[in-house]
């Protein structure tokens, strides 16, 4: 062989693997941001469930529906040690989808509000991990269906927004849960109607609301303070989005997420932004790799301090705030699971259950998130 065929052989390869270096770096991350695999079936096919975190480490699933108009009072248990789901001894009340779970710090979960039917609900009741049964407790001051529901720091739940009849369109209104009675008082409004948005408790006690849908869907947020009781208005989100998902990064900024625009199903966003409650100011980061909506309120944040976003599409997404950049994770769902749920439990793994395809018929999947 020549000495200058030789050079050319040299020189291709080496373009070559310069070339596939080049394209494999352009390819979403995997390698750093764990992995998803199915991990059983729930004991019904659910969406626009909740999911709870309860101290002895179970995760209580409530609710939800099969199908439109076709909803669960049934509720169940997912022990970790077991990966096994069984039913809970009894069942809420209401029949609902759409509605809010807390955990109080009584160790007891607050279930209030959602769709019951052809309208949205004010009844409230209370699920007792000793016991396993639900217990209707006095209502909420009006019927909300999709509001947000905030855990503050003094042990109370700010329940904001929420539809209070089946139209598109939410409510300004806002109320308190106070745990120590068990009881709901209204608070100031918000300065624009919500339904679907996002609220999430700021490390000052403060809770950020953004997005949503009012008249129409909007980019503007606010934040509540415990202390005056008010709402006031902040910067508003670069892109007016509701059926969006929101995270608490370790510095106290918020990510904002995915959503869509007033054509729904053909409006979805992979555009994601920042809040920075130092200045109040939205920018942007990097877009998510998939579009997505119907998203769980809150994404998980993870021990290292990502953030984990999933349904809407059949990938998981972890956000590095390091790099600003949404990564995804080994592994699929089989579906692009819209109002599907996401609990972080104790041992750092993640458990992702239920929602629906690109169709109205929930599944009864769950699978697994391992860091």
């Amino acid at each position: 062989m020549s000495r200058s065929r030789l050079l050319l052989i040299v020189c291709l390869t080496i373009t070559f693997a310069i070339a596939a270096s080049a394209f494999r770096a352009s390819l979403p991350s995997t390698a750093a941001v764990g992995s998803v695999a199915a991990a059983g079936q729930m004991l019904e096919p659910r969406s626009g469930h909740t999911a709870t975190l309860l101290p002895d480490g179970r995760v209580l699933i409530v609710g939800g529906m099969r199908r439109n108009q076709d909803f669960y009072k049934s509720a169940e248990l997912y022990d970790p040690a077991t990966g096994k789901f069984q039913r809970t001894a009894g069942e809420m009340n209401d029949r609902r989808v759409g509605h809010i779970a807390v955990l109080l710090r009584s160790g007891k979960v607050l279930i209030a509000g959602g769709w019951i039917g052809q309208g949205a609900t004010d009844s409230a009741e209370l699920y007792d991990p000793t016991t396993q049964k639900f217990s209707a407790i006095s209502p909420m001051t009006a019927r909300r269906g999709n509001p947000s529901a905030t855990l503050l720091a003094d042990g109370d739940v700010l329940l904001a927004g929420g539809a209070d009849h089946d139209s598109p369109g939410g409510v300004a209104s806002a109320e308190v849960f106070h745990a120590a009675t068990m009881t709901f008082h209204p608070v100031g409004a918000m300065h624009a109607g919500r339904v679907s948005h996002t609220a999430i408790l700021l490390p000052d006690g403060r809770v950020l609301i953004a997005g949503g849908r009012g008249d129409k869907v909007n980019a503007k947020a606010e934040l509540y303070d415990p202390k005056t009781v008010r709402f006031t208005e902040t910067g508003a989100m670069i892109t007016a989005r509701y059926k969006h998902t929101t995270g608490l990064l370790n510095d106290g900024r918020v990510l904002i997420a995915g959503g869509s625009d007033e054509r729904d199903w053909h409006g979805t966003m992979n555009s994601a932004e920042i809040y920075d409650p130092r200045t109040g100011k939205f920018t942007a980061t990097s877009p998510m790799n998939h579009s997505r909506f119907k998203l769980p309120d809150e994404a998980v944040r993870l021990a290292d301090g990502k953030l984990l976003i999933a349904g809407g599409s059949t990938e998981v997404e972890v956000f590095d705030p390091v790099s600003g950049k949404f990564l995804v994770a080994a592994g699929q769902m089989n579906g692009a699971r819209h109002f599907m749920s996401e609990t972080r439990l104790k041992d750092g793994r993640v458990l992702l259950a239920g929602g629906y395809p690109n169709n109205d018929q929930a599944t009864s999947q769950a699978w697994i998130y391992r860091p």
